[in-house]
Formats: structure tokens, C-alpha cells, sequence
């Protein structure tokens, strides 16, 4: 009876021992954080993932994976539940990633912003919101690793073709042409380094011919900037005030006036000089016609002029039968 007493003993110190290491490590562990819940919608596979992984935000652990399942409504569609802390800025331009630790395989959650919303993204246990999941970059490795692997066949067996005996007769042929290329550009130096200082000399006088070219062009060009100095000089002295410019407008306006002058008072009495011209030229010549008619005037003086009917003295005179 004894020993079964200690046994009991024993045993329930052992499991009052274990209860309290459960309790203790239940209330270490504890998180007293207000967490959100959200979740990711993804449409590629999240291998490695587990429940309990952690969810960083730009590299900061902000929370941890709680739940993953499929989708009900869509079909293929892998949904995954965070709950992270209110700290992390979660925006409406929010995306996750898959990323992985090191060569272990094992995957966590990496959120990012792309900038382009501001707005918070509320959320709530209940109906949790969707944060888009985009695939990450071993993914697309993954879905182009097909097109990598017949671009890669396709490239080897262009190699191959290249090097066949065929191929490969052409490229020696190849390599012997280049070799006597070689040997002629060889042999074309040699001659041109013979015939090198005959070409420095004709070369020397080139330059001779240029220089004094040169020195004929300047001269040209001294003339020609002096004449555009002279002309330029002549330009302001005919621009300048009381210069030839103006003295031919003083001239013309002393024309003008000129001219206006004898329009309004020469003309108008030479043209009154005329007409008592004419005027006395007509009595000269009635004159002239009077002497010429009746000479006696000029001693005796004009006749009066025989009387009109109605005045005193006029009389008709009888008409003979």
C-alpha cells in the first residue's frame, strides 16, 4: 500500500508540475497586442507556407499567419489569413509577396506599398479584407522555367549545328583566310614604312603650301575687315545728325517749301500779268481795226454813233421806189 501511495504521490506531483509549465508557458508566450485581421488571395501555389509563419512588413516582422485554405467561391484560388498589429500601415495600394529564408525552403508573408493610396484599409475579424498577393519572383522563374529550358535546347542545338564538320572545314578555311590577311597587312606595313619618309616629305611641303595659304588668306582678311571699317565709318558719318542724310532731307524739304511757294503767289500773278496781256493785245487790235476803217479819227476822233430807235435824233430813212 505504501509503495502505491508514493507511485500516486508521484505521479500527481508529475502532472501538477506539467500543468503548471503548460500554464506558464501559455502565459510567456501570450500576445496581448490588438491585432487586424485581413487575408491574401492568391492564385499560384504558397509551397512552404505554413500556419505561425511570419508576416513582415518591408522587412519588419508585423505579425503571423493564422489559417490556410482554399478559397469557397473561387476555385483554385489559395486564401491565406494574417493577423499583424496595428502599427503597420496597411493602405488600400498594399500587395504581399512570397518570400523565402535562406536555403530551408520555409516561406513567410512580405508586405509593400506601392504608394498610390494613402487611405487606410479597415478590417475587422468578422469579415476580414482582401490584400492582393502577387506572384514572387521564384514563381516566375518557376512558370517561365518551360520557355527558359527550349530556349536553352534551341541555343545548344545551334551550337551543334555550328560546329559540325561541315561548319567546321568553313571556319578553318576562316581562320586560314584571316591568317593571309594578316600576312598582307604585314607585308602592306613594310612597304608603307619604306616608303614612309618620302611621304613626310611631300607632306612637309603640303603643309608649307597650306601655311602660306593661310597666311595670304589672313591678309585677304585684314583688307577686307579695314574696307568694312571704312565702310563702316562712312555708314555713320552719313547716318550721324547734320550728315549727308540730313542735308539732302534739308534740301528737299527747301525744295518742297520752294515749290509750295511759287504755286500760292508766282504763278497766280503771272497768270493775271498774262491775262492783262492778252487784255491789252484785244484794244490794240480794235484800235488797230478802227484806224484802219476810218483814217480821219486819228485827226477829227471817232464819229458818234448814228442813234437807235428810241433815242433823240433817230430817223428812218425813206426807201427809194
Amino acid at each position: 500500500m505504501e509503495n502505491k501511495s508514493h507511485a500516486l504521490a508521484a505521479g500527481t506531483f508529475v502532472l501538477l508540475l506539467l500543468s503548471l509549465l503548460i500554464a506558464l508557458a501559455v502565459w510567456l508566450t501570450r500576445d496581448s497586442r490588438q491585432l487586424r485581421v485581413f487575408e491574401l488571395a492568391s492564385s499560384s501555389a504558397v509551397t512552404g507556407l505554413q500556419p505561425q509563419a511570419s508576416v513582415r512588413f518591408k522587412g519588419v516582422p508585423v505579425g503571423k499567419v493564422t489559417a490556410i485554405g482554399l478559397d469557397p467561391q473561387v476555385s483554385g484560388q489559395v486564401l491565406v489569413r494574417i493577423a499583424i498589429n496595428e502599427q503597420a500601415p496597411i493602405t488600400q495600394s498594399t500587395f504581399a509577396t512570397l518570400g523565402f529564408q535562406g536555403v530551408t525552403g520555409l516561406a513567410f508573408v512580405q508586405l509593400d506599398d506601392s504608394g498610390d493610396s494613402q487611405e487606410m484599409l479597415q478590417s475587422s475579424e468578422r469579415r476580414p479584407q482582401r490584400i492582393p498577393m502577387r506572384p514572387s519572383l521564384l514563381s516566375k522563374l518557376s512558370d517561365q522555367g518551360a520557355q527558359i529550358l527550349s530556349q536553352l535546347e534551341e541555343t545548344t542545338r545551334r551550337v551543334n549545328l555550328l560546329l559540325a564538320p561541315a561548319n567546321q572545314q568553313n571556319l578553318m578555311s576562316a581562320l586560314a583566310s584571316m591568317g593571309q590577311a594578316a600576312s598582307g597587312i604585314s607585308r602592306f606595313s613594310g612597304a608603307a614604312s619604306e616608303a614612309m619618309p618620302q611621304l613626310v616629305q611631300e607632306a612637309s611641303a603640303t603643309l608649307k603650301i597650306v601655311k602660306d595659304t593661310s597666311v595670304r588668306v589672313g591678309e585677304s582678311a585684314d583688307e577686307a575687315r579695314r574696307s568694312a571699317r571704312a565702310f563702316r565709318a562712312v555708314t555713320e558719318r552719313m547716318n550721324e545728325a547734320g550728315g549727308t542724310l540730313d542735308q539732302i532731307a534739308s534740301g528737299g524739304q527747301t525744295l518742297e517749301r520752294s515749290g509750295q511757294s511759287l504755286n500760292s503767289s508766282t504763278l497766280p500773278r503771272a497768270n493775271r500779268a498774262l491775262e492783262d496781256a492778252a487784255r491789252s493785245a484785244r484794244q490794240l487790235g480794235r484800235a488797230a481795226s478802227t484806224v484802219s476803217e476810218n483814217p480821219q479819227s486819228m485827226l477829227f476822233g471817232t464819229t458818234p454813233a448814228a442813234p437807235g430807235p428810241g433815242e433823240p435824233g433817230f430817223s428812218v430813212k425813206p426807201t427809194q421806189p
